[in-house]
């Protein structure tokens, strides 16, 4: 057998007997990782006369992208916008958890809370690669207090804040830092809200928005100073109008710059949504459609009164709303359910609803050169899925980090 040493002594998996999800379609090919990257066999064959080390059959599953979640509050009793003393613990727990709905890198979001909050729980929070511990932190997600009080929804009307002169100072002092920071939702049409657009995006930040009364114009506005993304589309905004379709008519609109595409989060849990909501967006704009869970702390829990930031939601079968109110607050769907419900509400093919868990995400973060595809050199997260797209193992940097128990299935 030839030899691959001269390259890397690191072993060679082959995959095989499989449908890899690659450049919009599944293929069947075999898939080839060494030291966490995918990589492409036909250099490994002529330039290095190597071959594999490890050959896995895949018995005929679908290997797709790991999932990347960019909004979720938390799960299994663990709040992100809590700020205790073993937040560190709390978020281990969550990224531990998760592997089992096939997501490998996601983005904690913490709802609109006091400054003290931000300021204890954000350094406690930092990026890294996910593994055999969980999934990978790809930064936060700060969904607020910089948000429109008449499209609150779920977030505490006390904490809510908009920006005073000297803008970008003011939403530093409100968070503290934002070393570890991926996201910021805002409503666009508050005062000096274009300042703050161009330095979170001059920091590389994506601006978000939603919570909003904004109108299509002021929407447009901020897409034109850098907002990439559209926070849980229809939850949370004015509803869709001919006349001035608000934030919505974002998916079609012609003043989008050249170059640009506008990403936008959909709730996919059959709740948040309605399925035709579901298709209307997914027709309109289906390269910019993002599935999010929103999850909060009782995902995964039973039913029952659990916590959101400041606030307690009361969970009853896949409803959550704030106690006391018909407010919805978060969801308790895990990706895959999200990923399932889509390909089933829209009709759409396997590889879309797949890439809209994974592609789209990593687009959005500007990080599809090494997640979301399977591409040559990207990292070997990914996951086998069964033909009813129900996940049976996940893999992170090419390693197993969770596989379905065989008497569970």
């Amino acid at each position: 057998m030839p030899s691959n040493k001269s390259v890397s002594d690191a072993p060679i998996v082959q995959f095989t007997n499989c449908r890899i999800l690659r450049d919009h379609q599944l293929q069947r090919e075999d898939l080839w990782v060494r030291e966490g990257k995918i990589l492409n066999p036909e250099k490994l064959f002529f330039d290095e006369k190597g071959s594999a080390d490890v050959q896995l059959d895949c018995k005929d599953s679908i290997i797709a992208p790991g999932f990347i979640d960019v909004q979720i509050n938390g799960g299994f009793g663990v709040d992100f916008s809590l700020a205790t003393d073993d937040f560190k613990s709390g978020i281990d727990l969550v990224s531990q958890k998760i592997l089992s709905h096939g997501v490998t890198s996601f983005c904690p979001t913490l709802v609109t809370s006091p400054p003290s909050v931000y300021h204890q729980v954000l350094p406690q929070i930092s990026v890294r690669n996910g593994g055999a511990h969980g999934a990978g932190i790809l930064g936060a997600h700060l969904e607020g207090p910089f948000i429109s009080k008449e499209k609150k929804g779920a977030h505490p009307e006390h904490c809510l804040r908009t920006f005073e002169a000297g803008a970008f100072q003011d939403l530093l002092a409100t968070y503290g830092s934002l070393d570890c920071v991926q996201i910021v939702t805002l409503a666009p049409e508050m005062r000096r809200s274009s300042e703050v657009i161009q330095e979170l995006t001059k920091r590389g930040i994506c601006v978000s928005l939603g919570h909003s009364v904004a109108n299509l114009s002021q929407a447009e506005e901020a897409v034109q100073h850098g907002a990439t993304f559209i926070t849980h589309l229809f939850n949370a905004m004015l509803p869709f109008h001919h006349r001035d379709p608000g934030i919505v008519g974002l998916l079609t609109s012609d003043k989008i710059p050249a170059g640009r595409r506008v990403f936008y989060g959909m709730i996919s849990d059959g709740i948040h949504t309605n399925p035709a909501a579901l298709r209307i967006a997914h027709r309109a704009h289906p390269k910019g459609l993002v599935l999010v869970t929103d999850a909060i702390a009782g995902m995964g829990l039973a039913p029952g009164r659990h916590t959101l930031g400041q606030q307690v939601v009361e969970i009853d079968g896949l409803n959550t709303y704030i106690a006391g109110t018909k407010t919805l607050s978060g969801s308790v769907a895990t990706m895959d359910t999200c990923v399932r419900h889509f390909q089933e509400a829209t009709g759409c093919s396997v590889e879309m609803a797949l890439e809209a868990a994974s592609l789209h995400p990593a687009q959005l973060l500007g990080i599809e050169h090494k997640k979301g595809t399977l591409n040559y050199d990207s990292d070997a997260d990914f996951l086998m899925l069964n033909d009813n797209l129900y996940v049976q193992a996940t893999y992170i940097a090419g390693e197993e980090v969770w596989r379905q128990d065989a008497s569970s299935m």
